[in-house]
This record gives structure tokens, C-alpha cells and sequence, in this order.
């Protein structure tokens, strides 16, 4: 959906002036562990961005946390986005929001909404562009605590429309090819219950890349992330 956000984000594109991208959330982006050593999204992005599209001016932070909510990153929001002084900034978050464990408060998907809301705000006050992630499914048989997450991934929809940003439906993504197994698990995408594996971090680059307009017929890096989601379907 072109609306104002996609065209600043095409007009900062088309110049040489340096952009600075933040990119936080929890341990999806945190990218540690469960790619077992291979490159997360935030990395592939990196490649893509400062590499095949020679933006080599570019900043590109990760300030995600495992473990993290919305709530934690809006008290920490001066540290975790706002010193950067960037141009655009992503999130991907909701797994642990969504959680019902018992380990931190519950909290209800309108909650999470209204904190999403909140996010948005603060960093169009900031003069950047937010781009929303949805997180993705879970196995809810073996992450029963998680089980929410098809009910905040559509809270983030919701946001996403009514504060038109753009959106890459990870959850949506992920469910599709969850589709192809009997059990409806994308396995193929996640490393354990809920956490994506490198084939599903490159499947969230892929994803991330078409809907910020960075996918180039000539890109080196999309052509090797397709290989890899083609390798492992």
C-alpha cells in the first residue's frame, strides 16, 4: 500500500545522503542461538542494503533483546531507538507478549495494541519511518504458554491499518508455508517452538526486502536468500 511512509521511504532511498536504520524487538532480531551460527534477517538486510544496493554509508543497529516486550522497549526507547537518531525503524515483537506463563504479567492483545500505538508515535516524533513486523506462529503444542500469538499478529494488522504502516506479515508468511505439512507447522522454517531458523530468517528478509522496496532483479543476496527458502520446502 503506497501511502506517506513508503514514499519518504522511496525519496531517502533515491538520494546518497547516509541512512540510519534501528531495527529492534526481542530474540527473533536479537538473531543469537537459533540460527545455529548462520546469518539472521537483520544481517541479510545489512548485506543487501550497504552491499548489493551500495549504500555502504548506511547504519544499520540492532538493538533487540531476547526475552523482551513492548512494554520494556517503550521504557527503554531513548536507549534502544531514540540516541540513534534514525531514519526508519523496524519491529518485530508479540512472542512474549502474548505469553501466558506466569513468569511476567498478562497482558491482553489490546494492550499490546495500544503499546504498539504508543511505539509508532514516539518514533514518527522522531522524524523515522516504523515499519511493523508480525511475529511468527508457533507450535502451540509445545509452546501452549504462546498460544495467543495468531490474536496479537492480527492486533499488529490492526495497528498497522489504522496508523497506516507498513506491515510484513511474517505470521501470514510463515502460516502459508505451514499449510504444505499435515500438522500445519512451518518446520521448516523454525529452529523450535517459536523461534525461526536461518531458512526462516531468510524467508523474513525476502519478505522485508519486497515490502521496503529493495528487491532488485540484480540483487546477489535475494537471489541466494531464495536459493535458501527454495533448498529447505
Amino acid at each position: 500500500m503506497w501511502n506517506s511512509d513508503t514514499r519518504r521511504l522511496r525519496s531517502l532511498l533515491s538520494t546518497p545522503d547516509p541512512i540510519t536504520w534501528v531495527l529492534t524487538g526481542d530474540s527473533i532480531t536479537h538473531g543469537l542461538v537459533h540460527t545455529q551460527g548462520a546469518r539472521n534477517y537483520v544481517d541479510h538486510l545489512h548485506e543487501l542494503v550497504r552491499g548489493d544496493l551500495g549504500r555502504s554509508r548506511d547504519a544499520m543497529i540492532n538493538t533487540a533483546i531476547s526475552g523482551w516486550r513492548t512494554a520494556q522497549l517503550l521504557a527503554d526507547f531513548d536507549q534502544r531507538v531514540a540516541r540513534w537518531r534514525p531514519q526508519i525503524v523496524t519491529l518485530m515483537i508479540g512472542t512474549n507478549d502474548c505469553s501466558s506463563s506466569g513468569k511476567v504479567p498478562l497482558i491482553s492483545a489490546d494492550d499490546y495494541a495500544a503499546s504498539l500505538e504508543d511505539f509508532v508515535a514516539r518514533v514518527r516524533r522522531l522524524g523515522a519511518i516504523p515499519v511493523l513486523l508480525t511475529p511468527p506462529p508457533v507450535d502451540e503444542l509445545h509452546a501452549p504458554e504462546r498460544a495467543r500469538v495468531p490474536e496479537f499478529a492480527d492486533a499488529m494488522r490492526t495497528v498497522a491499518r489504522g496508523q497506516r504502516v507498513m506491515l510484513v506479515d511474517v505470521f501470514a508468511r510463515f502460516q502459508e508455508r505451514g499449510r504444505e505439512r499435515i500438522d500445519g507447522i512451518p518446520w521448516q522454517l523454525l529452529a523450535d517452538p517459536f523461534h525461526p531458523n536461518s531458512t526462516g530468517h531468510a524467508l523474513i528478509a525476502l519478505q522485508l526486502a519486497t515490502t521496503l522496496g529493495l528487491a532488485r532483479k540484480d540483487s546477489d543476496t535475494l537471489t541466494r536468500l531464495r536459493g535458501i527458502v527454495g533448498d529447505r520446502r
